[in-house]
């Protein structure tokens, strides 16, 4: 059937703008009350930043759709063997953690009585050992229980997570299969005799972020396999729950391995000082395979920043963004220093 050529709406610039920051407002309101939905987007852009790494390779062996397919299909199998296999031993371990909370405290308040009796004989505290050691267990008790029951929040919270898995996967396919008119429309938008430069723009951002969000992916899957690992053959309980621990904490530069030694290290104390020497000895080789290996290896080609840049960018989001704060400075910043080094080149001072 032939479609009517359309007829023209004629409307102002000052229309146009009211419509455009209409459109705007909308989006960021709906961001404010549905602030899942920020998150969803965002994790489905790194899904597709993702699965852009293995829909390359099969291009080489079948067109770019059967790619997509099989790279979508290989990423569900990995989620739902780790749901089936994975999943319940870590949910049993935090359940166990949880339940033996009381004994570990305990047993951290007689090594926090025995290293302050020294003290206590020589004067140098003004409390009594029972007064501290109790300010510190139940500290401790208290920070546990925090961190088990958020953890054990999430972990039974079935239904939502594999809401927003599926959602998260959807939402990063369609990114992926839309890259090419994304893009086409964004150098469509851009005046032709700046096309070129804009084409360059988009293949800097798309390298920067893709190798960032890949490599992380690989770092988080290597410290967390290799402390539940070390954990297990030293002997300390738990060692899966804590592993997943180190996973989830390691996304912060540089602090993440210190963060995640933390749990491991007071349930070492229960076992042995044996357990906390070797429980040490592992968090601190973890940190240096990562500052030295790990992150110049995987991510420093598409980072290139310098180690007191990031420092300042996670202490910056830390006090603008909080937790989300320091999780995104350092993909924020290195975005900031693809556009300086775009205009930097670019930028001219006309007289």
């Amino acid at each position: 059937m032939h479609m009517a050529r359309p007829t023209p709406i004629p409307i102002s610039a000052r229309t146009r703008n009211l419509i455009l920051f209409a459109i705007v407002f909308a989006l960021l309101l709906t961001v404010w009350l549905v602030p899942f939905v920020l998150t969803v987007m965002l994790l489905g852009f790194a899904c597709a930043l993702l699965l852009s790494f293995p829909v390359g390779w099969f291009m080489h062996f079948m067109p770019r759709a059967f790619a997509m397919l099989l790279s979508l299909l290989i990423l569900l199998v990995i989620v739902v063997l780790a749901l089936l296999f994975l999943v319940p031993v870590i949910v049993d371990q935090v359940t166990a953690l949880v339940e033996n909370l009381p004994t570990l405290t305990s047993t951290l308040r007689e090594y926090v009585l025995a290293a302050l009796e020294p003290l206590r004989e020589r004067g140098l505290i003004s409390h009594t050992p029972q007064e501290i050691a109790s300010r510190f267990s139940l500290s401790v008790t208290r920070r546990l229980d925090v961190i088990a029951r958020n953890a054990l929040g999430i972990l039974f919270g079935a239904v939502d997570f594999a809401l927003a898995i599926f959602a998260v996967a959807f939402t990063g396919i369609c990114l992926l299969s839309g890259a090419r008119n994304i893009r086409a429309a964004y150098l469509l938008a851009v005046p032709k005799a700046y096309r070129g430069d804009a084409r360059e723009l988009w293949n800097e951002l798309a390298h920067t972020l893709s190798h960032y969000v890949g490599g992380l992916g690989v770092i988080l899957l290597i410290q967390g396999a290799l402390s539940a690992t070390a954990l297990y053959f030293i002997g300390v309980p738990y060692y899966l729950a804590l592993g997943a621990w180190v996973s989830a904490v390691a996304i912060i530069p540089y602090f993440g391995a210190w963060i995640g030694a933390i749990p491991a290290l007071l349930i070492a104390f229960t076992v042995s000082w044996t357990a906390v020497l070797l429980t040490l000895l592992t968090f601190m080789g973890i940190q240096i395979l990562e500052g030295y290996v790990l992150t110049p290896k995987i991510q420093g080609e598409a980072l290139e920043l310098p180690a007191i840049v990031v420092l300042l960018a996670i202490l910056i989001g830390g006090g603008i963004g909080g937790l989300l704060g320091v999780i995104f400075a350092v993909p924020v910043t290195a975005v900031l220093k693809v556009f300086f080094d775009f205009f930097r080149v670019r930028l001219t001072t006309v007289k």
